[in-house]
């Protein structure tokens, strides 16, 4: 009995550990796409995917022809835009969001400063909505902007990563199911602790697949904004003798102006509190060390003067 439990065991740790590789399922066993259904052991939530095209599987993995799946797309955006009022745009992207089923992510109102040292507000925001409505979002925010500083979408492509996972939670469910089934038959303690002991393990990877799973699920059914607000005074031509400065001369001379004003409070710095600090140093130290450096030499010419009358 104790060995034929023991290669029980055995045959189902080999299961599990045999992975995607070994038996994975075609991605027909976890999408199918005429009914939108999903895994039939624990069905997920429906999200939204890009367009359905054909996906082939490593021939190792499934050992099929290549199945129609709906890819599963991570769609993000990054936006540097203009505004009249930092503070206003980024509480009206916050109830965009919400307007749109997502919400607020961070946001995050801070002081900036003009050529002449006069603070301007600006301020970030990160959202989520839903990526069937980036673009939408994307346009909104664009409406009210002054100007478009820069704007980034990205999308990464993690069908392969998902059907990966998804075809090793079914290895590790069905592993779980026959250990379950060996300890039911268990006689011995002890050999219902070793089976129990397997089962925490498989559990454990249960469970991080289904949190790996879950994170992809909900990036790819929201999407991330992170919008960049800067104040349009901050960005205002410069007037030198009535020409403007604007563009890339505009900045040059703002980066100057940078330059003399932090090399100005440098100096200032300097002579107000690192050099009385440097004189009250030399004064505490300095001045006994030069009193005793002086007295050695004194009492040494003194050496030497009498020498030559002590030979007399």
């Amino acid at each position: 009995m104790k060995r034929t439990l023991f290669i029980t065991m055995i045959a189902a740790l080999l299961l599990a550990a045999c992975g995607a590789k070994a038996a994975a399922p075609t991605p027909a066993e976890f999408f199918r796409v005429d009914d939108g259904m999903a895994l039939q052991e624990a069905p997920l939530p429906s999200m939204p995917m890009a367009t359905s095209v054909a996906y082939a599987p490593d021939k190792a993995a499934g050992g099929g022809n290549a199945n129609s799946v709906q890819r599963m797309v991570v769609k993000n955006a990054d936006l540097a835009i203009v505004v009249k009022n930092p503070e206003a745009s980024m509480t009206a992207i916050a109830q965009l969001a919400q307007t749109m089923g997502g919400f607020v992510v961070s946001s995050n109102l801070y002081q900036s400063y003009k050529s002449d040292g006069t603070p301007v507000p600006e301020a970030s925001v990160t959202i989520r909505v839903s990526a069937d409505k980036l673009d939408e979002a994307l346009a909104a925010i664009k409406k009210d902007a002054v100007e478009v500083r820069s704007e980034n979408v990205s999308g990464q492509d993690v069908t392969s990563e998902y059907v990966d996972l998804a075809s090793q939670l079914k290895n590790l469910e069905a592993a779980e199911k026959q250990l379950m089934e060996i300890m039911s038959k268990a006689e011995k303690t002890e050999d219902v602790l070793n089976v129990f002991n397997q089962l925490t393990s498989i559990r454990g990877q249960i469970e991080s697949i289904k949190g790996q799973m879950k994170y992809y699920e909900e990036s790819a059914a929201l999407s991330a904004v992170s919008v960049r607000l800067i104040a349009e005074e901050t960005v205002q031509p410069i007037e030198v003798g009535g020409w403007k400065l604007q563009g890339w001369t505009r900045d040059a001379v703002q980066n100057l102006l940078h330059f003399l004003q932090g090399f100005t409070h440098f100096l200032i710095v300097f002579v107000v509190n690192i050099i009385p600090a440097l004189l009250v140093i030399a004064l505490v130290f300095g001045l006994p060390l030069w009193l005793i450096v002086r007295a050695v030499r004194k009492s040494r010419k003194r050496k030497t003067a009498q020498a030559p009358r002590e030979e007399k």
